[in-house]
């Protein structure tokens, strides 16, 4: 649809119509408008999976690497394609709008969030954030780039004032949301927090450089209740307020505009963004009486209607925004699909030390093997918060490897300590509905005189959103506990407001949960539990009942869990070394939980949680042998290193974790990964503001290029990583002089030098000896992947943009290229660099964006 076409629509729509679409209905739906054949669009949380427009145990989705994990492959044709298995789920769900990718950067390894970034670099964040911006909007769905800009950390990050230096923004923060809008995007989220003063719904960068010197094109949508003026917001260039609808950006931004406070011509223009987003995801064709409706509600909720597909006949446009896409099959293929996320986790392994080498392990040469570690048999596949989803499937480690080994070896498990201090939800496992007799729970939603309105047969006693019915004022969940073992259990209740819980009619609890919060992932996820202790037979069922109300504000999560009361921690660490004492191998999975790393917080320190680091030098020091596998999806301290042979780094994987797992460790597959974000054993930068200001003062020095000015070196340099063969560097070949618009080519040459296939990232890197302006020690500039045979020798291109020897002058406001010799360097990680040469940039210049 063309830009006159949409200036006809925009002319029929009232300015009542033309608010009213400028917030949402709902948690996650625009508002449509039949005037104008403008139907409503759904948007759902991503990165690592497409939930759907609500939360529900009963619609599962395909559960992608963490983004940490997709950056460590430094593979965009990868990325690309993850982003295309995310563009099918979305159209399987009916979902217009994925919130990812999020392109915020790792300034702090504490950063609660750190594993839905990824990367401390912002040339290798853009990168990989483009390539999956492709991938889903090829499908005619739309990506949004988040949080606009400086969103870096957790910590009071509603309020947050970041304070960065012109430069510092240009070169960091804002590099890979230009690459995003290079790529193509559609939609840009606004951030909660403020930068330099201005909260990011109001800020000037909305307009400048975002809009006008990018020439962004899409829709600013702000993050969920980022909305908290009228004026200011409306006449920045922020042009949807979700959720909605938001009161102030209704009856009090019509009168605005009636007063001439906010000019119509800036409203117009909002809508006239709108439209063509709805024109790019086929929300804004002509309708046939065959289209379904793009309805998604809850499965086996009140009004459910089949989710939707996109007409076939949809404009799905390609990420340049022209063009015709191809169409997205409506459900992806399981073979297909799991293949890929399969690859994806061995592509994003990284193998932090291999002494021996240890790894690849032969089956063959293995009897027995011992699966160790509380992340073993339930590892931990993503990460806490908005982005979280339902797997369709979860390959633990333990299942891959005994899948792996059925006929050649014996696998024994031991979980050795535990770490899980949150109490687990109910589940079909462990609960039984007292009503229909099946495994679950039973959910009735209660009017004010507590009559049942409606009610639900759920597989989980977590329940974010337990339905949705306008008589509903409580909600009671319903389980018989079956034990499977006497002795005590604890039972725990969480919500906000009135909670009430009984087990076997005598009531254990009964308190007012006082809210202390307005971060809506800690309202709507995780709601603080209320425990108490009950006694139980093996053999006997415990009807369990719990209830709360829905004080206004406080959401509508409800969470009923139970855990046996365990005795003896230091009997199963005993346990667990004795097993691997008895094996020919060992591999222990470690790893962190949703109580470290989430949403809404910030890690206070980096230490792995419990008795983990003593288990895997207990194993280690019985089992020579010994694999040590780390599931987290942000740096952690590992004292024991120089202990084990083997270190792999899984991230948090995803569905086919523990396939990809044994790929890597059988040598069906090379460990591809390598690190995306340096990792140590302590934070250069807090996260925590100072009178609610977060002062970036390292400037242009995060990650790498500030450990590179540190005097002891950290744990793993970034780019680290190692595969299951060895390389030689030869030489690198390098332009003498640089243009200040014309992009570079350096070529390496190098050999493979080990025994096996292998890929290595050639990752190139530059410096400046002599600088008028400061710059990093040296930092990246480009990268690319090498594959070679044993003892092949090959030579790769690696493209090296101008930006990259460029620098942002606040003074003159623009970027301005050196004059004089610039250090090009190659190698395999920031710090381990064999090649260097030299280049000359012949002329002063300033270089338009």
């Amino acid at each position: 649809m063309g830009t006159d076409d949409l200036d006809h629509l925009v002319e029929k729509l009232s300015l009542e119509q033309k608010i009213g679409l400028l917030s949402g209905v709902g948690v996650w739906r625009l508002r449509g408008e039949p005037d104008i054949g403008l139907r409503a669009m759904v948007t759902s949380d991503g990165p690592v999976g497409v939930r759907g427009p609500g939360w529900d145990e009963r619609s599962t989705s395909l559960t992608l690497p963490s983004v940490t994990a997709v950056a460590a492959t430094w593979d965009e044709e990868l990325a690309e394609a993850l982003g295309g298995l995310i563009a099918s789920e979305a159209r399987r769900k009916g979902v217009h709008i994925v919130l990812a990718p999020t392109l915020n950067l790792h300034r702090s390894p504490l950063g609660g969030r750190h594993f839905e970034c990824y990367s401390e670099d912002p040339l290798l964040t853009g990168r990989i954030g483009a390539a999956y911006i492709r991938g889903v909007q090829a499908g005619g769905v739309a990506a949004t780039a988040k949080h606009y800009v400086a969103n870096d950390s957790e910590t009071e990050r509603l309020t947050l004032d970041a304070r960065v230096d012109e430069r510092t923004l240009r070169e960091l923060y804002l590099a890979p949301f230009e690459a995003a809008v290079e790529a193509g995007v559609w939609a840009v989220m606004s951030a909660y927090n403020k930068v330099n003063g201005t909260t990011m719904s109001e800020s000037p960068l909305l307009s400048d450089p975002l809009k006008s010197e990018w020439g962004f094109d899409g829709v600013v949508v702000s993050d969920w209740g980022a909305v908290r003026s009228t004026v200011p917001s409306a006449l920045a260039a922020q042009d949807l307020a979700m959720p909605g609808p938001n009161p102030l950006w209704g009856e009090a931004l019509i009168a605005a505009v009636r007063s001439g406070e906010v000019p119509e011509s800036v409203i117009d223009d909002k809508i006239r963004r709108l439209l063509g987003l709805a024109t790019r995801v086929g929300a804004l064709t002509p309708a046939t009486p065959d289209d379904p409706a793009l309805i998604v509600a809850t499965p086996g909720s009140p009004g459910t209607a089949d989710p939707g597909t996109f007409p076939t006949g949809a404009d799905s446009r390609t990420s340049s925004g022209t063009g015709s896409g191809t169409a997205v099959s409506a459900a992806p293929d399981p073979s297909v699909a799991g293949a890929l996320l399969r690859r994806a986790v061995s592509a994003s392994t990284v193998l932090l030390r291999n002494e021996g080498p240890l790894l690849p392990l032969d089956p063959v040469r293995l009897r027995r093997v011992a699966v160790i570690g509380p992340n073993a048999a339930t590892a931990r596949i993503q990460g806490g918060g908005s982005a979280g989803v339902y797997p369709v499937s979860t390959v633990s480690p333990l299942d891959g490897i005994r899948e792996a080994l059925a006929g050649k070896a014996e696998v024994h498990h031991s979980p050795g300590v535990r770490i899980d201090t949150r109490p687990t939800p109910l589940d079909t496992g462990n609960a039984r509905n007292p009503r229909t007799g099946e495994p679950g729970l039973l959910v009735r939603l209660l009017d004010a005189a507590g009559e049942e309105v409606h009610a639900e047969h759920r597989l989980s006693g977590r329940l974010p959103e337990p339905g949705s019915v306008p008589a509903a004022v409580a909600v009671e969940i319903r389980a018989l506990l079956r034990p499977g073992a006497g002795g005590p259990w604890e039972l725990a209740f969480a919500g906000w407001g009135r909670v009430r819980l009984e087990a076997e009619g005598r009531v254990l609890l009964d308190e007012e949960v006082e809210l202390d919060t307005d971060d809506p992932a800690v309202v709507h996820l995780t709601p603080p539990y209320r425990r108490a202790r009950i006694s139980t037979d093996e053999d006997r069922e415990v009807e369990i009942v719990a209830r709360r109300h829905f004080a206004p504000g406080t959401g509508v999560a409800s969470i009923l869990a139970a855990d046996p009361v365990r005795q003896g921690a230091q009997d199963e660490l005993a346990a667990a070394v004795e097993l691997a004492r008895t094996c020919d191998a060992a591999v222990v999975v470690v790893g962190t939980t949703e109580e470290i790393e989430s949403e809404g917080f910030d890690r206070e320190h980096l230490e792995l949680p419990g008795r983990q680091n003593e288990l895997v030098r207990a194993v280690a020091a019985v089992c020579p042998d010994t694999v040590v596998v780390v599931n987290s999806g942000g740096p952690v301290t590992l004292p024991w290193r120089e202990e084990v042979p083997a270190v792999l780094l899984s991230w948090f994987p995803g569905q086919e974790a523990g396939h990809g797992l044994a790929d890597v460790l059988f040598g069906v597959a090379e460990p591809g990964g390598r690190l995306p974000t340096t990792w140590s054993e302590s934070a250069l930068f807090s996260t925590v503001p100072e009178d609610g200001v977060l002062t970036y003062g390292e400037g242009l020095d995060i990650g790498y290029r500030a450990w590179l000015r540190e005097s002891t070196p950290p744990v793993y340099w970034f780019g680290h990583g190692l595969g299951y063969t060895s390389w030689s560097y030869e030489s690198l070949t390098v332009p003498e002089l640089i243009t200040p618009d014309a992009p570079l080519t350096v070529r390496v040459r190098l050999r493979n030098t080990g025994g096996r296939a292998g890929r290595e990232v050639v990752q190139v890197y530059l410096s400046r000896p002599e600088t008028a302006v400061t710059r990093p020690v040296r930092w990246l500039a480009g990268y690319a992947a090498a594959v070679a045979e044993p003892g092949e020798t090959v030579e790769v291109a690696v493209g090296i943009r101008p930006r990259a020897f460029q620098y942002w002058s606040a003074e003159a406001g623009g970027w301005r290229l050196e004059e004089g010799a610039f250090t090009v360097l190659a190698g395999r990680s920031a710090a381990d660099l064999p090649l260097a040469a030299t280049t000359i940039a012949d002329a002063k210049a300033l270089v338009e964006p």
